[in-house]
């Protein structure tokens, strides 16, 4: 139990940290409602139900507490502040709206005491580490010998929050009883391995002159499938001695990235995406509002449609639509499949019988990804980036074609402004591989101001 309390696992951290939010809240409602000394216990308690309300609900929404939401800490501060301006947005309404409420509490003194306490839990980096725990990256270890396990403690103990899921041995190496993760198979299964599980970097504890020709093999793999690798950087340990430049390989690996390497655009990317996506949400609001009536009064089942797609790296989310087909869509999809127009492993049809009235209209207008803009805010999607396949197409993936998931997957790409279903499937493909060998954040704007006329014509869509 002691150990427990002492070092907090990331659910207990984040419970902890949802608590202390609400309380500072509370708090900070209570204080806004007095004044001169005198304290107005409705107001104060009409504040804070609406302040935790609002604050519970778009949390939940954001994923905000979610230990494997996959927001580094950045992200994390920047999703605060958006769920900030969502509690303070109704209590600025309210105080509109009730004259005698204006007049009994202060919104300013409320965010004074508000915005600080509670960006500072999550500035904190020592004590019960209240900011909540970034996702654990999964890494598998090519190498069963004394330097794999060397690495898998390393990595363990280390500050990078990182889980090795397995290794792959080299023909030479035996099972070994301390090893810490199961043995997956041989260096000749990387290929496999890397499609039946989430994998962010592939270790290689190799020998570079005994295994030239595996690694050499299994490096190729890897930059076909986009995966991050990394290759020891000598062949010795070492108790006390350090590299001139320690940071280059703190972990005694050389680190290599399949895709292009902008830290400070993909920082500004993301930005643009927060920024953007909850602008988009509050303008957008009527006409989100209208199309989920519109999609309610007009046929049976649910207002959104929740379908599991395959993001970065193969890690699965569910990505948001208004439901535009019918509620047994899915099962009909067999009885169709003859009648499928695409090439490759995607399923399109001009005039497909599942979809209904109102859903053949905002799919031509792309009315119904608007609730995406909620999965760009969580992370799991940018506003540029390759569609998010389903699991049933990407396990029809050549190996090249599940390059396109080592980005973060969008609302809008090159295919979108190319002619969307008018294009085959390869050519898709290639155009995603294209976007990722050549990504930069102007190319991204280009693509959002060419996605805008698209929209609005409904061109190549169905």
């Amino acid at each position: 139990m002691f150990e427990r309390l002492r070092k907090p696992t990331p659910e207990t951290t984040q419970k902890v940290n949802f608590a202390v939010d609400l309380g500072i809240l509370v708090t900070a409602s209570f204080v806004a409602a007095s004044s001169l000394g005198q304290l107005h216990w409705k107001v104060a308690l009409a504040m804070s139900l609406l302040a935790v309300g609002a604050w519970s609900f778009g949390s939940r929404v954001l994923r905000h507490y979610d230990v494997s939401n996959g927001r580094g800490f950045l992200g994390d501060i920047a999703l605060t502040l958006v769920l900030l301006a969502g509690v303070a947005g109704p209590i600025a309404l309210l105080r509109l709206v009730v004259p005698r409420y204006a007049m009994a509490t202060e919104l300013t003194r409320f965010l004074v005491i508000m915005l600080p306490a509670i960006l500072w839990v999550r500035l904190r980096a020592t004590g019960l580490r209240l900011w909540r725990a970034r996702a654990v990256e999964q890494v598998v270890i090519v190498g069963a010998g004394s330097l794999g396990r060397l690495s898998h403690r390393e990595i363990r103990d280390g500050n990078r929050r990182a889980e090795v899921i397995g290794y792959l041995r080299f023909d030479e190496e035996q099972d070994h009883a301390r090893l810490q993760a199961p043995v997956l198979g041989t260096v000749r299964d990387l290929d496999a391995a890397i499609r039946a599980h989430v994998v962010n970097e592939v270790y290689f504890a190799s020998n570079a002159l005994q295994h030239r020709v595996e690694v050499q093999q299994a490096i190729a793999t890897c930059e076909k499938f986009g995966i991050p690798f990394a290759l020891p950087a000598c062949g010795y340990r070492f108790a006390r001695a350090k590299p001139v430049f320690e940071k280059a390989i703190a972990d005694g690996y050389v680190h290599y990235l399949s895709v292009r390497n902008k830290p400070i655009q993909l920082g500004l990317k993301r930005a643009i995406d927060i920024v953007a996506s909850g602008t988009a949400l509050v303008l957008l609001a009527p006409l989100l509002l209208a199309t989920a009536l519109a999609v309610k009064l007009t046929s049976r089942g649910p207002i959104l449609f929740k379908q599991v797609r395959v993001g970065q790296h193969g890690r699965t989310f569910h990505m948001l639509k208004f439901r535009s087909m019918v509620v047994n869509a899915e099962e009909l999809k067999d009885r169709l499949a003859a009648r499928n127009e695409q090439s490759g492993p995607v399923f399109k049809m001009t005039r497909d019988p599942r979809i209904t009235g109102v859903g053949r209209f905002i799919r031509k207008y792309s009315i119904d990804e608007l609730p995406q803009l909620i999965n760009v805010l969580r992370g799991d999607m940018s506003i540029v980036g390759p569609r998010p396949p389903i699991p049933s197409e990407v396990a029809k993936y050549e190996a090249w074609q599940r390059r396109r998931l080592s980005v973060r997957p969008g609302l809008t790409c090159v295919w979108q402004v190319s002619g969307r279903n008018e294009i085959s499937f390869e050519e898709w493909m290639l155009l995603d591989m294209r976007y990722i060998d050549h990504w930069s954040l102007g190319q991204d704007i280009q693509l959002i101001l060419k996605t805008v006329p698209v929209v609005l014509t409904g061109r190549g869509a169905s």
